[in-house]
C-alpha cells in the first residue's frame, strides 16, 4: 500500500561503522512507507559531510566510531544545526555515557539491543518532539545525579590500573609521586563507592567513565 500523497516522509541519516548494525537499521526504515534514509555514513568526518546536504529529520548516531566520538560528531552537528534531531545508537548502558550524549545535544539514547523492538517507535517519537531514555538508564541516570564526576587525572590513573600496573609504575608513567596516585585513586573510589581499585576499575567501566577496549 502506497503512502497518500503529500504525506512527508521521515528523512534519516544512519552514522554506524558496522556493516551488519547498519545494514539491520537500513532495512528497518526502508520497510517503513512514512520514513526515506537519505543518507549512511561509516564515520564522523563522512556524517558531517553528509549533514548538510541530506538535511535529515532524524540522525541514527553510533557512540563509537573509528575517527571522532559519537558525542564530538553531535556537537559539532548542533553547533550549526542546533535543531538537529539525533538519536544515539550505542551497546553502552552507563549512566555516565548517557549523560554526555544528552549534553551533546542527543534527544534518544537507544540500546543496539532493543533495535529490533524500540528503533521505529524511537524515531517517531523523537521527529515528534520528544525525548526517549530507556528506563533503567533513566534511572541509573537519576541516582546518580548529585555523584561527583572523576577528573581527568583520576580517569587516567584508573585506566592505567586496569591495565595492569601499579601505582609505582603509574607514579613514574605520569611524573608524579606514588602517593599522589594514591591519593587520586582514594578519591576516586570515594566517589564510585568503590572497595577497591580494581573494583573501582570495574564500576568505571559500567557506568561508562571509560572502555576497556579504547
Amino acid at each position: 500500500m502506497e503512502p497518500k500523497t503529500g504525506i512527508r516522509k521521515i528523512r534519516v541519516l544512519v552514522v554506524d561503522d558496522h556493516p551488519m548494525v547498519r545494514d539491520g537499521v537500513l532495512a528497518s526504515v526502508k520497510s517503513q512507507q512514512d520514513m526515506e534514509i537519505v543518507g549512511e555514513a561509516t564515520c564522523g568526518q563522512e556524517a558531517l559531510s553528509l549533514f548538510p546536504q541530506a538535511r535529515p529529520d532524524i540522525t541514527l548516531m553510533d557512540l563509537r566510531l573509528p575517527d571522532i566520538p559519537g558525542n564530538e560528531v553531535i556537537t559539532t552537528i548542533r553547533s550549526t544545526f542546533p535543531n538537529a534531531r539525533i538519536i544515539v545508537l550505542t551497546t553502552y548502558q552507563g549512566d555516565v555515557q548517557a549523560v554526555r550524549a544528552f549534553k551533546a545535544g542527543a534527544m534518544a539514547y537507544l540500546l543496539k539491543s532493543s533495535l529490533r523492538k524500540d528503533l521505529l517507535n524511537t524515531i517517531r517519537a523523537v521527529y515528534a518532539g520528544k525525548k526517549v531514555i530507556p528506563p533503567d538508564i533513566a534511572a541509573a541516570m537519576a541516582s546518580h545525579v548529585v555523584d561527583d564526576n572523576l577528573s581527568a587525572r583520576e580517569l587516567q590513573i584508573l585506566r592505567h590500573v586496569a591495565d595492569g600496573l601499579s601505582n609505582k609504575v603509574i607514579a613514574d608513567r605520569l611524573s608524579i609521586s606514588p602517593d599522589t596516585v594514591k591519593s587520586h585513586l582514594a578519591s576516586a573510589m570515594a566517589k564510585l563507592n568503590a572497595n577497591d581499585r580494581t573494583h573501582a576499575v570495574t564500576i568505571a567501566v559500567k557506568r561508562g567513565y571509560f572502555d576497556l577496549d579504547a
